[in-house]
């Protein structure tokens, strides 16, 4: 992916940690794509269609790299948040609506997602699924508002990890290689709304609006951990910086890609063959897993939920309070104490109680984290055409405007968006 060429770029500071520290970045990022409710959304898809829904993953991987580069180069290049530049660009009757949709998508998902927890560490601790989410949404809080935003990277580093655990997971599952093959090579397109409404389920969920949100949040936070505190400072970027953004966005969107790969892997060459094709919770398909593939499997899948979780929830209630503040046109960062930004750490606050509450209402979490991803197919689009329109404006982002490949990809890209939730509410009237 190749901009246009640049303005000649401030004097800049190198990163401190190099190319490593940006990698890691752009790990968390990925990681946090394959959240609770990715995880869950993967697996009901394999248990559902088995390995003829492989090939969604080499598919949607061109997807997730361009969205996600495009909101890192608006954070990196304009100096700030994702809705702070649509506060500065759009009449607030577009503005209030997108923040709304992404706060509750964001409420939604880390209630779902501290749901997934509580039922997948409840498989292997035996302490009611209530207490474990009271005891993990404390434990998050906790590591929010006392923890420094180095202390969280560092941290969220470690948490990817967990991811792993669904290759090893899959490669207990055995799988046939020719079907294996078969599944990622050659598309195997069905249309009826089950189908439909899987496949918008997982483009929603691996471009979910709140991994736009972090990631160029992110990308200011990083400005800020480097000196450059005012949004003069941390304008433009020069051809390394953006260079080594665009491998960041890579390594990242892949590792991710990766797992979505084997999570769907896993549940489609153990659950679909032996007739489990609906998975109603986390312990259920864990539980599942154990006949089929051995307990090694079980319990490498429950702890892919649980750490992976632990990274997520964070991402998502921090980012509510990333989309409030900016919408409202106030600060808020990571790199403020709590007691400089009352409104920030308030929001996380807030956000994380409502989610513990939402649990308190008995909805069954796997299904819950389902849905989830079908709701954030319908909020995509329409934040994908800001964000394309945006980072084709030269008042944002001055001639770091997007090049051929990259807008055709994006606009591929929030084509196929619109396309496939119109696809969906079609077969439902139909």
């Amino acid at each position: 992916m190749r901009d246009r060429p640049a303005d000649p770029p401030p004097a800049r500071r190198p990163c401190p940690g190099g190319w490593l520290r940006r990698l890691g970045g752009g790990i968390v990022t990925g990681a946090a794509d394959d959240d609770p409710s990715a995880i869950g959304t993967y697996a009901s898809a394999g248990a559902a269609f088995g390995l003829a829904f492989l090939w969604i993953a080499p598919v949607l991987l061109p997807m997730m790299i361009v969205v996600v580069y495009l909101s890192a180069k608006l954070g990196q290049v304009y100096g700030k948040g994702l809705f702070a530049i649509v506060r500065d660009r759009y009449p607030r009757r577009v503005l209030y609506p997108m923040v709304a949709g992404a706060f509750a998508g964001n409420v939604i998902e880390a209630a779902a997602n501290l749901g997934g927890i509580g039922a997948a560490l409840n498989l292997l601790v035996p302490v009611p699924v209530p207490v474990i989410v009271a005891v993990a949404a404390a434990a998050i809080l906790a590591l929010q508002i006392l923890g420094s935003y180095a202390l969280l990277r560092r941290i969220f580093r470690w948490l990817a990890l967990a991811l792993f655990a669904y290759v090893a997971a899959a490669i207990l599952a055995r799988p046939d290689p020719a079907e294996v093959l078969r599944g990622t090579l050659v598309p195997q397109i069905r249309v009826d709304a089950d189908f439909l409404a899987m496949v918008v389920a997982c483009i929603g969920t691996s471009l979910s609006a709140y991994v736009y949100t972090w990631q160029s949040n992110q990308e200011v936070e990083e400005e800020i951990a480097r000196g450059r505190r005012t949004v003069r400072a941390r304008r433009g970027a020069t051809d390394a910086e953006l260079r080594a953004t665009r491998r960041d966005v890579v390594v990242g969107m892949l590792f991710s890609n990766v797992i979505l790969y084997f999570i769907l892997l896993s549940t489609g060459a153990t659950l679909h063959p032996a007739g489990r094709t609906a998975i109603d919770s986390a312990a259920e398909a864990a539980a599942a897993l154990e006949p089929l593939a051995g307990s090694g499997a079980k319990v490498l899948f429950a702890l892919g939920v649980v750490g992976v979780g632990f990274l997520a929830v964070p991402v998502m209630t921090t980012g509510a309070a990333y989309d409030l503040v900016q919408g409202l046109g106030r600060s808020g960062s990571l790199h403020d104490r709590p007691r400089d930004a009352k409104l920030f750490y308030g929001t996380i606050a807030a956000v994380t109680a409502a989610a513990v509450g939402l649990n308190g209402l008995g909805f069954n979490p796997m299904r819950a984290l389902v849905w989830s991803g079908i709701v954030q197919g319908f909020s995509v689009p329409p934040l994908l055409f800001l964000m394309m329109r945006m980072s084709n404006d030269p008042a944002v982002l001055g001639r770091r405007t997007n090049g051929r490949l990259v807008n055709a990809l994006g606009w591929i890209t929030t084509g196929v968006t619109f396309a496939a939730t119109g696809c969906l509410v079609a077969t439902w009237v139909w």
